[in-house]
């Protein structure tokens, strides 16, 4: 191996113990508890100081003021950021693939940019954003939102089946009750908006009266549509989220255990010991081997040998010890 090689390879051993050195460091800060105490404090302290600015008297007597204290929780939070990256420095792949992370860093150093700073309802948007950050300090939140997330999926078939079931009765209210009731089924938009607000069951009684003065059979037309919107697609819904509550639970687990995993298996490997170490490590477990080994032969002899003291006499061919000899 060339000096260059030489150098080069011990450049990057030394990078990579820095690396190692700087995640063991800031992982010591950010997986402490009060580490996440002050960050879930400074987020509940900026969403207060936002619902303070929503008083305009206090904006205009305040306003340095509260400029200052939103300079220094953009800095807190930055620092914050900062620290758990560096936590990532010897795996930084693994930062990127939190989508916390990848969240908390879009809401934070948004605030950097020269188009967001100048529009303040961005901005507030934005500030308003770090109050959802919350859900990495409680894990139930952090759940349901993982939850609502996963269905999505769910709740479009349903909007969509949702939508064609409004649409069709409201198509049949209007050509039942357009002439009757033009205040509630007058056009198709406000049949649709009667049978929305039917749908959360508001009004119902009111409607029904006014349908059987109409007619007998509008109880069937009500009665029916209030099973399929009210009970049943309802029902739907609710399965789909406690199914995707479920989903949410189970993969919050698994990357929990995965964590542990992790956080178990890392501190053994982190920091990789220097060469003399190392040799230091190989004749340490080279001579404890030996030490084994001999340990080992000599039990095997001692048994052989009390086998040999306690072993029956000998027997002759018809089972009785042969005597002395004759001769």
């Amino acid at each position: 191996m060339t000096d260059d090689a030489a150098t080069h390879l011990s450049g990057a051993g030394r990078s990579r113990t820095a690396r190692a050195v700087l995640a063991e460091r800031c992982r010591g800060v950010t997986g402490a508890r009060w580490f996440a105490v002050a960050v879930f404090a400074l987020i509940i302290a900026n969403a207060l100081v936002l619902g303070i600015e929503t008083y305009t008297g206090v904006v205009h007597r305040w306003h340095g003021q509260l400029k200052l204290v939103e300079h220094c929780f953009l800095a807190a939070f930055t620092v914050e950021i900062l620290l758990r990256a560096g936590a990532h420095a010897d795996r930084p792949r693994d930062f990127f693939r939190d989508p916390w992370n990848l969240f908390d860093l879009a809401v934070v150093f948004s605030a950097f940019l020269p188009v967001v700073r100048e529009n303040g309802t961005i901005l507030r948007l934005l500030r308003l954003a770090r109050v959802l950050r919350t859900a990495r300090f409680l894990p139930q939140l952090r759940v349901f939102l993982v939850a609502v997330g996963r269905s999505l999926p769910g709740t479009l078939s349903f909007l969509i089946v949702g939508a064609l079931l409004l649409y069709v009765y409201a198509m049949v209210g209007w050509v039942a009750f357009a002439e009757s009731d033009p205040e509630h089924f007058g056009s198709l938009g406000r049949a649709v908006l009667t049978l929305f607000l039917l749908m959360t069951l508001d009004g119902l009684g009111d409607s029904v009266r006014a349908g059987l003065e109409i007619s007998r059979w509008s109880i069937v037309y009500y009665a029916s549509y209030v099973l399929l919107a009210s009970f049943v697609l309802v029902n739907v819904l609710i399965g789909v989220v406690i199914s995707s509550l479920d989903e949410a639970r189970d993969l919050e687990r698994e990357q929990e255990e995965a964590r542990g995993a992790a956080d178990a298996v890392l501190p053994a490997t982190a920091l990789p010991l220097p060469g003399p170490a190392r040799s230091a490590g190989t004749e340490a477990e080279r001579e404890l081997r030996e030490r084994i080994l001999t340990a080992r032969r000599a039990l095997d002899d001692l048994e052989a040998g009390l086998q040999r003291v306690f072993a029956p006499p000998p027997q002759g061919a018809e089972g009785i010890p042969p005597g002395p000899d004759p001769g």
